[in-house]
């Protein structure tokens, strides 16, 4: 199926690892030219080498950490120093941040600002150029309704939910679309590391419904069609991909 994104532009943070780095490669195998952004530049220049080599536009890779106080203006301003517009935003950069009752006022001011003023900013930072153009797509990558203790990330990204509903009903008009994704649980290199295989079977047999934990594909394969003109009727929405792990969503 044509995707009809060849010759778009992207921009997508935490692209060296993981969920972002699977999304990065998948619009890039779509002909979008990807802004890819991390902290670890080494990883991101391996990333764009495997593009260019499968055939595909090369991705720029910007080094950039986020927790820096200007760190939203400069990405934006490196981004559109790059590619110029930026059609697509995949706000995916982010942390758990698992707290004490007692925790000080910076950590949950921490967690807050990488997971939840970031990437508001990012996206407020490029819509009018989306708006100009009458076309854009923001799509964030989010997290479960379900906590099990107090985890100000968990927050943070319901804050997100509520902002992206706000906001996709601001600038529908527009022909933008600004949609959420709550991953399950995802393999990466963090979870092989801190579980072992018999804990992750046993999670999988007796939590997940597909009985196995997905791959960062499995959600790249939503984000590329969200960011697609064909999901044009798609906004507001909060879309788990989880294998049916979440029990209820609010």
């Amino acid at each position: 199926m044509d995707l009809q994104l060849q010759g778009k532009t992207a921009l997508v943070t935490g692209a060296s690892m993981g969920i972002g780095r699977a999304i990065a490669k998948a619009l890039a195998a779509e002909g979008v030219q990807v802004v890819a952004v991390a902290r670890r530049l080494d990883l991101l220049r391996a990333m764009a080498d495997e593009v260019a080599a499968a055939g595909h536009p090369r991705p720029v890779a910007v080094q950039q950490d986020l927790m820096q106080e200007d760190g939203a203006a400069s990405l934006v301003s490196a981004a559109q120093d790059a590619v110029g517009r930026i059609d697509i935003l995949v706000n995916n950069a982010g942390g758990s941040r698992v707290l004490p009752v007692d925790a000080p006022e910076e950590r949950w001011a921490e967690a807050m600002t990488l997971n939840f003023t970031r990437p508001r900013q990012l996206a407020h930072a490029l819509l009018p150029g989306m708006i100009d153009n009458r076309w854009g797509r923001v799509i964030n990558i989010t997290g479960k309704s379900e906590p099990e203790t107090l985890n100000a990330a968990f927050s943070a990204k319901a804050a997100l939910h509520a902002w992206a509903k706000g906001l996709s009903r601001e600038v529908g008009k527009f022909g933008i679309t600004v949609n959420s994704i709550p991953p399950g649980r995802i393999m990466s290199e963090q979870i092989r590391r801190n579980y072992p295989e018999d804990y992750r079977t046993h999670f999988a047999e007796t939590e997940i419904p597909v009985r196995y934990w997905g791959e960062p594909e499995d959600l790249a394969v939503m984000a590329v069609w969200l960011a697609s003109p064909l999901a044009r009727y798609v906004t507001g929405a909060v879309i788990p991909v989880d294998g049916g792990l979440r029990r209820y969503q609010f």
